[in-house]
């Protein structure tokens, strides 16, 4: 899988977790940041604290980090998958 790839589908991940049930266009400049931060960050801990931050700072709602952990496992499987570490 290419990289464009893997961001194509870690998007695609993010837009059907909506965790706040206001719908997948909303969360547009989240997603991209969330994806920005999958290439630099290998640890699905740090990952997940990262997308708790990147929602909070937006929508001012705090998600709890547990539902960070399971979206951040999908997406560092993705990069995994990605560059054929599975």
């Amino acid at each position: 899988m290419e990289t464009n790839e893997m961001n194509r589908r870690a998007g695609t991940v993010m837009e059907e977790w909506d965790p706040f049930a206001i719908g997948s266009e909303l969360y547009d400049k989240e997603i991209g940041k969330v994806v920005d931060q999958l290439h630099v960050l290998d640890h699905p801990s740090e990952l997940a604290k990262k997308i708790q931050s990147i929602y909070e700072s937006s929508f001012k709602k705090w998600i709890p980090l547990e539902q960070c952990v399971e979206i951040s496992y999908k997406l560092i499987a993705l990069k995994y998958e990605a560059k054929h570490i599975i």
